[in-house]
């Protein structure tokens, strides 16, 4: 074989398992956002490992993280209305502009010593908003990327699979980066990382469809009127609000298991993070082997589950001291996560009506992130009160349960 025929057998290949890469414009936004999903991991812990280190509190931990998700549980339903109205790709460009400008506040401010608790939950707030309109953006621009619709569901793991890859790579390139070098060059990484998706984006070439003279009353009550219609859709985001308000409060907890239950320090908890990138990065490349009609309702749910079976062996690794055991269980809860996520965000996908499409992922990201945040601040309240293990236990059997519940209702249904 030729030297030349090896890298076109070896894509090829790629694109029989990734057919999604094969398409010109997904390609570009694909490795256009490896570099910044990296960034945004980097300082996901480092801001973390700051609010910790200065405040030693657990429910401030809790605050930061509501404050970075909250606002999607209302500003996201009315920011789907703006996306299905205006250009996807200009709202991303500017959203990512924006994005830089805060990590380069955190980085000066950590710098010059001048960071103080309330620079970091208000930076956290605007965090927040911009975070309602980014993910819908994204997610709805998938279809679009993609010439044959066949493809979507690969489309949409493979998405997943690069922000569960940063979930992965980017702790553990934190913990070691902050053993060496304060945050704020962590946060600096970050905001130059925003330089990958504003490029890749401005080079998407591609027809999308606008309803520019769409009103926000009638949008929002087709889009209600399409989820009450649905049996499907409710299941799908009821699964999505249920794990993200229990097992996704994990993230919010690794600093107190890393610090305090394991005695560690920013590594273990890069590690410990790390460990549930790793379990959600696997569920991603087996789903995006997936044919669409291959993730059933079910799987869904029964990947809630898992999630909670993660958290009681989390738990249970923290009560006996042990590291070893705490490193899968982290695996199991994110593999859980992601799976859920991954297979909801797929049957949307392929459900709604283009018309309602921004509208519908922005309802999936207040539920996927806006729970994450009412469970993080009450998980890190709580722990400040009796402790992270006892927190652990009971939410991982309250997952467990309302995922029986869900199963139940499904086969009800089907009966």
């Amino acid at each position: 074989m030729t030297g030349r025929s090896l890298p076109a057998a070896l894509g090829a290949a790629i694109v029989r398992r990734a057919p999604a890469l094969g398409q010109r414009n997904f390609r570009r936004y694909f490795f256009g956002q490896i570099a910044s999903v990296l960034g945004t991991f980097i300082q996901a812990v480092a801001l973390s490992w700051l609010v910790y280190r200065i405040t030693g509190s657990p429910a401030l931990l809790g605050l930061t993280a509501f404050l970075s998700q909250a606002p999607q549980l209302v500003v996201a339903p009315l920011a789907g209305v703006l996306i299905d109205r205006f250009d996807r790709r200009r709202i991303l460009i500017v959203l990512q502009s924006i994005f830089a400008v805060q990590a380069l506040l955190l980085a000066g401010l950590v710098a010059f010593e001048r960071i103080e608790v309330w620079h970091i939950l208000a930076l956290a707030l605007l965090l927040g908003v911009l975070n309602s309109f980014d993910l819908p953006s994204r997610q709805s621009l998938l279809l679009y990327l993609v010439d044959d619709r066949s493809t979507l569901a690969n489309a949409v793991a493979l998405n997943a699979a690069v922000v569960h890859s940063g979930r992965l790579i980017g702790p553990p390139v934190a913990g070691l980066l902050l053993a060496v070098v304060p945050e704020s060059v962590c946060f600096l990484i970050n905001a130059l990382s925003y330089l990958g998706p504003i490029v890749a984006i401005s080079l998407i070439q591609a027809e999308i469809p606008r309803q520019e003279h769409l009103k926000t009353g009638s949008a929002l009550r087709e889009v209600a009127s399409f989820i009450r219609r649905s049996f499907e859709a409710k299941v799908a985001l009821g699964a999505v609000a249920l794990v993200n308000a229990t097992a996704s409060t994990y993230v919010v907890l690794m600093p107190v298991f890393a610090k305090d239950v394991f005695a560690g320090d920013a590594q273990a908890l890069g590690i410990l993070l790390g460990m549930g990138g790793a379990g959600a990065l696997v569920a991603s490349i087996y789903l995006s082997t997936r044919a669409r009609a291959g993730i059933a309702i079910g799987f869904q749910v029964w990947s809630c589950a898992t999630s909670g079976l993660g958290m009681i062996g989390l738990g249970l690794a923290g009560q006996f001291d042990y590291f070893w055991l705490a490193l899968p269980m982290v695996g199991l809860i994110g593999a859980g996560i992601g799976a859920t996520n991954i297979a909801g965000n797929t049957r949307l996908q392929y459900q709604v009506p283009d018309t309602l499409r921004g509208r519908i992922i922005s309802i999936f990201g207040s539920l996927r992130f806006g729970f994450d945040a009412l469970g993080g601040l009450l998980a890190g309240a709580l722990a400040a009160i009796t402790g992270v293990l006892p927190v652990t236990f009971g939410l991982g059997l309250l997952l467990i349960a309302g995922s029986l519940l869900l199963m139940r209702r499904l086969r009800n249904t089907s009966s």
